[in-house]
């Protein structure tokens, strides 16, 4: 009987979702990786690849993602919702409500509802952990960046909220804020191939460097499947020291 954890990333080939992915598969987590792109067989083929047993989801809908794990493992230790959505440089006179609910949408909307399908089974094995992939920028407001940060801002209110509301079940939530992490998302390999471009932005971070996606993979991976029953309702920055 293999009672290695099982775990659910979302938009798997995006944001934190490959660093994730790669940090539990190797220490032997039982992975479900969703991500829209997987109807595409040439991609879900590449992706599977290298990972013998990972199962792959093309669900759109929350509860049909959560499904899709429940059917191929039965239970579900723990889902991150790695959600992934432009940040859009706008000062607030040219930001626009369109691009503001796109936003809420794909970052609160989102993992609120990947959350609230979640719970149920959860609920009824005991337990499980939910993490929320956010950002640190909320933490301290980014100047033209309104519509992003309230997003992430009242994404990391929801982790806060649902972990005193889900801990008399034994369901842990938190939070990864990154920032200033190396990520074609965020970070076009275009601007930091640029010596200059480079150097202006990791003089805003106290370190004085870019993170490493698979740091963030370290910490997604702790909050998953580690050994910290005990951590529930925080919004972790990994930024470097930027916040």
């Amino acid at each position: 009987m293999n009672d290695a954890p099982v775990v659910l990333i979302t938009n798997a080939l995006h944001y934190v979702g490959p660093a994730s992915v790669a940090r539990m598969s190797r220490n032997g987590a039982r992975i479900v990786a969703q991500d829209v792109a997987f109807s595409d067989p040439s991609i879900r083929q590449s992706f599977i690849a290298d990972r013998p047993g990972i199962i792959t989801c093309d669900a759109i809908g929350p509860g049909e993602i959560i499904a899709a794990a429940l059917d191929a493992h039965g239970r579900i230790d723990a889902v991150v919702s790695n959600d992934e959505a432009p940040a859009i440089r706008a000062p607030l006179e040219e930001a626009t409500t369109e691009d503001f609910r796109s936003g809420l949408e794909a970052m609160m909307v989102r993992p609120f509802e990947l959350a609230r399908a979640a719970i149920k089974p959860m609920k009824r094995q005991g337990g499980g952990r939910i993490i929320l992939v956010t950002s640190a920028a909320p933490l301290r407001g980014l100047s033209n960046y309104s519509m992003y940060a309230a997003a992430r801002g009242g994404a990391n209110a929801l982790t806060l909220t649902l972990a005193r509301e889900l801990a008399p079940h034994n369901i842990l939530v938190n939070a990864v804020a990154p920032n200033y992490v190396e990520n074609p998302s965020y970070f076009p390999p275009e601007l930091l191939a640029n010596a200059e471009s480079r150097a202006k932005i990791e003089r805003n971070i106290p370190l004085g460097r870019l993170g490493k996606p698979d740091e963030v993979g370290a910490l997604v991976e702790f909050l998953a499947t580690g050994d910290c029953g005990f951590v529930t309702g925080h919004v972790i920055p990994i930024a470097g020291g930027w916040a």
